[in-house]
């Protein structure tokens, strides 16, 4: 019984790291894309620029995504 609820804790674990990683990527994205479109807009040239900081954020998912296969892992 105790090493179910132990897996079943470590599987909420993995889910909170990929859920709120999410979040936080998406809050961070939303703010990231309004000032890249604004800057596109106005100067062309900046596309580039503008998709490596859409790009950058996305690392904090890569990161929950890691952290929940390792949980996951060493169950």
């Amino acid at each position: 019984m105790a090493a179910e609820e132990a897996a079943g804790m470590i599987a909420i674990g993995a889910g909170l790291a990929v859920g709120l990683a999410g979040i936080g990527t998406g809050m961070a994205q939303k703010d990231i894309g309004a000032a890249a479109v604004g800057a596109i807009t106005e100067d062309s040239k900046m596309l580039g620029k503008a998709l490596m900081f859409m790009v950058l954020p996305e690392t904090i998912v890569i990161f929950g995504l890691v952290i929940a296969i390792l949980a996951i892992f060493t169950m």
